[in-house]
């Protein structure tokens, strides 16, 4: 019996150490160490160097900046971490703050790096308890969909705690909007436009009506002579496929791929970049196209950044009234 017993203590032992070895190390640290969540088994940079932006003090005017979020770290200080610092820069006299709407990366983020990003209930009670009177709240989102409305009904439901509210609008709210989007994204792309190169850019996509935004833009482009520009999504139409079919038979030879999205985030690298066969990247190379991947965020170009600076200002001016 006490043979049995020390080895069962062993065991026991062996195990313990076997699970110390193979700690990635403390999510505490700030620095994403890629094997915190069984399913994750890569590197999305360093979280210490974004600011979650999540403090008190925030004085008498708030100008709350609200994004779907992303876990990918680098992404994250390029893109959502760029817009905020715009906006600080360019608004002085409005202490900007973030929220992300998507709990999932919330809890991600504070699981695995032990950094806290308000959600958007937390950071509207933040503003409220610290006495902010005027309350801007800029959206990044792209467009007027399904989450654009749920912050709405968010952000009225503490309507009666400030004295001024404004809510900013989408990237793509009017026709200027869309011209302004294209020609930032055509004049970011434009040393592949050769002629043998289609530079496709995969949107996220929606069962809302506001899907019709990745219509508009690709008449848009098609009408103003970009006949090398694609648009599709992932989770609605057009299709990776349509996308296929509308490129064959027009002589490219090669793909360029990039996201029509804030960040450059999960969808990015594994749904467009990733070395899954289904991925966008595996899908024109069985085609036949050599591809290359753009891991680029909307948010980290200016053009972008200024066009969502010019729809806080309007909210900011309507604020102010």
């Amino acid at each position: 019996m006490k043979k049995i017993i020390s080895l069962l203590l062993m065991a026991v032992i062996v195990l313990t150490l076997f699970s110390a070895c193979n700690n990635p190390g403390s999510p505490a640290s700030g620095v994403n160490t890629a094997a915190v969540d069984d399913d994750e088994n890569y590197t999305t940079g360093d979280a210490s160097l974004d600011d979650p932006k999540n403090g008190d003090d925030i004085g008498e005017n708030e100008l709350l900046v609200v994004s779907f979020g992303t876990s990918f770290n680098d992404s994250r200080r390029l893109t959502i971490g760029a817009i905020e610092d715009t906006l600080a820069k360019n608004y002085p006299d409005w202490s900007v703050r973030r929220a992300f709407t998507s709990q999932i990366i919330i809890d991600h983020i504070s699981k695995r790096d032990g950094i806290k990003i308000d959600n958007v209930e937390q950071a509207l009670k933040r503003a409220a308890d610290n006495g902010v009177k005027r309350l801007v709240v800029q959206p990044t989102h792209i467009m007027d969909g399904f989450e654009y409305n749920d912050l709405l009904d968010e952000v009225a439901k503490y309507s009666d705690a400030f004295e001024k509210v404004s809510v900013g609008k989408p990237l793509l709210s009017s026709d200027d909007d869309y011209t302004e989007v294209m020609n930032v994204i055509t004049a970011a792309t434009a040393e592949y436009d050769d002629g043998t190169t289609a530079i496709v850019f995969m949107g996220h996509g929606t069962e809302a009506d506001s899907n019709s935004v990745y219509s508009k833009m690709q008449q848009l482009l098609a009408d103003n002579g970009h006949d090398n520009y694609y648009i599709g999504t992932v989770e609605a139409a057009p299709g990776v496929e349509d996308v296929v079919a509308a490129i064959k038979d027009k002589g490219y030879k090669k793909v360029v791929l990039e996201p029509l999205m804030i960040v450059a985030g999960d969808h990015a690298n594994n749904d467009m970049a990733g070395d899954d066969e289904d991925s966008w990247k595996s899908v024109f190379t069985k085609e036949g196209y050599d591809v290359e991947c753009l891991l680029r965020g909307l948010g980290e170009i200016e053009g972008i950044r200024n066009l969502i600076s010019a729809h806080a200002s309007d909210a900011i001016a309507s604020a102010a009234k």
